[in-house]
């Protein structure tokens, strides 16, 4: 550590290390949202130390000279958010300036992770006070005309961030599944399990460890957006009967089971995890009415369950 305690590079990568590796047992490996009061309990060199800020978006401690995190805050469905937070068309996301100056001591601060190629820990809201944190990410580009910084997960920080030939379309669509897989896909479950208490919405069996966020207008579709509204909390059994077709919810939430497995006899899993469900309404639903799955989503699943 140098004077004045500014981290030489050894204590800066060391914090790193440090704090993702406590990001990671905290968090279940990823699979459960922290709340900020959780984030407080970090330490490093037996002393509290911040990992994100809870008044700005970009986390810059004084002993770093680079930015150590970002919060993308938590906006309910339909609500604008200060970010841009989609796939673009070179399969990554962007991340907003702080403002509009670009000599922000925050973009500086930004634009320094960038320039030493710092490993960043991206803190995304899934709920009021509760964060999904997705690490390492850096940043790969500035887009001055955008005010934004382009953020590629790990392993995908050297490809080219727009390929030119049409021989590199492979390399695009890898990056855009990673980013899905790394950042979409996480927040999304975060966001679904919040919503419905960690609880199946068919059966509400309640072990995490065997629910899923599914889709209802999938995720490789044009609409299959990542929010609330389009995701129900299924257990694994019935997430793949959903897919399948064999299990469908109409817009009123009753499950439908597919007429040729009412008849069918093939023990206990079939009887009382799938037939007895039949015509029953979901167990578990949201609270807030407007997290609730979207109504007209599932009619058209529900059109192409009975075309099924």
């Amino acid at each position: 550590m140098k004077h004045g305690g500014l981290f030489d590079d050894d204590d800066d990568s060391r914090l790193r290390h440090e704090a993702m590796a406590w990001l990671t047992v905290r968090s279940n490996d990823g699979a459960d949202p922290l709340s900020s009061e959780d984030l407080l309990d970090f330490r490093f060199n037996g002393e509290e130390f911040r990992l994100r800020d809870r008044q700005r978006g970009i986390r810059k401690p004084r002993q770093l000279r680079s930015a150590l995190s970002l919060t993308t805050v938590y906006r309910p469905e339909g609500a604008n958010r200060p970010y841009e937070d989609a796939i673009h068309s070179d399969g990554r996301v962007r991340y907003k300036w702080r403002g509009t100056n670009p000599l922000h001591a925050e973009n500086r601060a930004l634009r320094e992770a960038m320039r030493q190629q710092k490993p960043l820990i991206w803190f995304h809201g899934v709920g009021d006070g509760y964060y999904q944190a997705i690490y390492p990410v850096f940043l790969v580009a500035e887009e001055p005309e955008l005010q934004q910084f382009v953020v590629a997960t790990d392993g995908t920080q050297d490809i080219p961030v727009a390929p030119a030939s049409v021989a590199e379309e492979a390399l695009r669509r890898y990056v855009e599944r990673t980013t899905l897989a790394r950042v979409h896909q996480p927040v999304f479950r975060s966001m679904v399990m919040r919503a419905y208490e960690t609880r199946c919405a068919v059966c509400e069996l309640k072990h995490g460890q065997l629910l899923d966020a599914a889709h209802i207008t999938p995720d490789s579709h044009a609409e299959g957006i990542a929010a609330v509204t389009n995701g129900l909390a299924l257990c694994k059994i019935h997430h793949s009967a959903f897919d399948a077709r064999i299990l469908g919810i109409d817009p009123n939430y009753t499950v439908h089971i597919r007429p040729d497995l009412l008849d069918e006899i093939d023990g206990p899993m079939l009887r009382y995890g799938l037939q007895e469900r039949h015509g029953q309404q979901l167990m578990a639903l949201p609270k807030l009415r407007s997290e609730r799955p979207d109504r007209q989503r599932l009619e058209h699943s529900f059109e192409r369950f009975r075309a099924g």
